[in-house]
């Protein structure tokens, strides 16, 4: 069996410039208090979202293309350590649905999937003047049944009316056409219209990161 390769610190990418330069706004979702899933705050009150660099590129392309449509890029999450999904098991709201750790899983198990590799986005669109688009569902919504027809925020659910249609699939084309300007292949998660990964065989090649693999100021809890 092939060892995995470790992720150089160095190759994450702090997100925070983008918001700088107009192209993004960062709403680390679990960093504050009151978050949709969880209600309590998971991350660090100064944590910071990083990406792994191969992703950061297709967002910052994403972002620069919106912003020609007046549209602006928010940024919910992305680098999720291994102690931060542990601690995410141990909520009250998890542990009260623990369907959610069913097949097909709506939350992974501490160094699954790609945000502990820094390699999944998650995100949604506003307009300039800061109202969000309306894409069904807040982000994070997660259901009790996760199967598309009564999942209201899984990308194949049947009953949205089209505006909703339309707005999601203005995420999705962005997002596609920019990892395909840079040739990187890119996922959206079926199940999560915000939520957008470099595919399994591509984040399956590296270790999970946890907080004591990264210099202390990016530690996520």
């Amino acid at each position: 069996m092939k060892a995995l390769q470790k992720i150089d610190p160095d190759d994450l990418i702090d997100m925070s410039p983008l918001v700088d330069q107009g192209l993004t706004r960062i709403e680390l979702a679990y960093a504050q208090d009151d978050n949709l899933l969880f209600d309590e705050r998971i991350y660090r009150v100064d944590a910071r979202l990083w990406l792994h660099k191969n992703l950061a590129g297709i967002v910052k392309i994403a972002a620069e293309t919106l912003l020609k449509q007046d549209l602006r890029l928010v940024l919910y999450d992305g680098l999720r350590t291994t102690d931060a999904q542990d601690r995410m098991l141990g909520t009250k709201a998890v542990k009260d649905n623990p369907q959610w750790l069913e097949e097909p899983r709506l939350l992974s198990p501490p160094g699954a999937g790609a945000h502990p590799r820094g390699m999944a986005i998650d995100c949604s669109l506003e307009t300039l003047e800061g109202n969000l688009l309306e894409m069904g569902t807040a982000f994070d919504f997660l259901a009790e049944n996760s199967t598309p027809e009564h999942n209201l925020a899984h990308r194949k659910h049947p009953y949205h009316p089209k505006p909703i249609i339309y707005n999601r699939k203005i995420l999705d084309i962005v997002m596609q056409n920019a990892a395909q300007e840079i040739g990187t292949a890119l996922l959206p998660l079926p199940q999560e219209w915000w939520d957008f990964r470099l595919p399994p065989e591509i984040y399956e090649m590296y270790e999970p990161l946890s907080d004591t693999d990264l210099p202390p100021t990016m530690r996520m809890v």
